[in-house]
């Protein structure tokens, strides 16, 4: 399997992962809002990417 596209999902994945940390009663609960953004805007990002390469490999194109 392609390597750019396991590196996709591995970052997908991260962008779960993020949305899931919990940042309540600790020195980080400031930030939950921006780690929240960060996540959503990786899972989109990179979902987006996958479904470009996914139409160009049916399309046949590189």
């Amino acid at each position: 399997m392609d390597r750019f596209i396991l590196l996709m999902l591995a970052s997908i994945l991260a962008g779960f992962a993020l949305l899931k940390v919990p940042l309540s009663d600790t020195f980080l609960a400031g930030l939950e809002p921006i780690t929240n953004l960060i996540g959503i805007l990786a899972i989109l990002i990179f979902s987006l990417v996958l479904m470009y390469k996914g139409l160009m490999a049916l399309l046949g194109r590189k």
